[in-house]
């Protein structure tokens, strides 16, 4: 369905740029565009590796054990039914990489907190409430570092690409918070 939205879109983009003359700028438009998608994915692959390696580093020194630790009375709050520490594992790992800003790295251990939790699943075609309050926690994602929009304000020329840490830190709290409170209200009115 959204392969035919867009193929349409750009049809009938290139249709009315043609009927219009404009066909040279869209050409130069779509060259521009692409050059600019390389270098952000290269920007972007020298971040991503240099953040999983932190967070590489972090995970064999322990640190994120003890932030996982930390994290455990809350873990206990969000998920009062959940029994399999393997998943509890998963889960905090994921929620310390998000609070890190590392998206990227927490996308492996939010797929396997969902492969633990569908262990426990007794109906397997349905998710239960873990998987749901996970993916609202992992959705949400409290970020203290936005590592990715530092990226992105810095290949646009952003003057200064780190302004975005203050209100990416109160938008994230605002968004965890708004979970954690329907997360709560859902158990309650189960």
């Amino acid at each position: 369905m959204i392969n035919n939205i867009w193929s349409f879109l750009i049809l009938t983009g290139f249709l009315v740029g043609s009927f219009n003359g404009n066909i040279v700028s869209m050409s130069d438009s779509i060259l521009s565009s692409s050059k600019e998608a390389v270098e952000l994915c290269i920007l972007m692959f020298g971040v991503v590796g240099l953040w999983s390696g932190i967070m590489n580093v972090a995970v064999s020194l322990g640190i994120t054990d003890k932030l996982q630790w930390v994290l455990s009375p809350f873990l206990s709050f969000l998920f009062p039914n959940l029994k399999n520490p393997k998943a509890k594992e998963y889960i905090s790992t994921n929620i310390v990489a998000n609070i890190l800003g590392l998206g990227w790295a927490s996308t492996p251990s939010g797929l396997k907190a969902m492969e633990e939790l569908q262990k426990d699943n007794p109906k397997k075609d349905t998710a239960t409430n873990e998987m749901c309050s996970f993916l609202i926690l992992n959705i949400s994602s409290l970020q203290l570092i936005p590592i990715n929009i530092i990226a992105y304000r810095s290949q646009y020329g952003s003057v200064h690409p780190s302004n975005i840490i203050l209100p990416g830190i109160a938008a994230t709290c605002c968004s965890t918070f708004a979970g954690i409170l329907y997360i709560k209200w859902k158990d309650r009115k189960k």
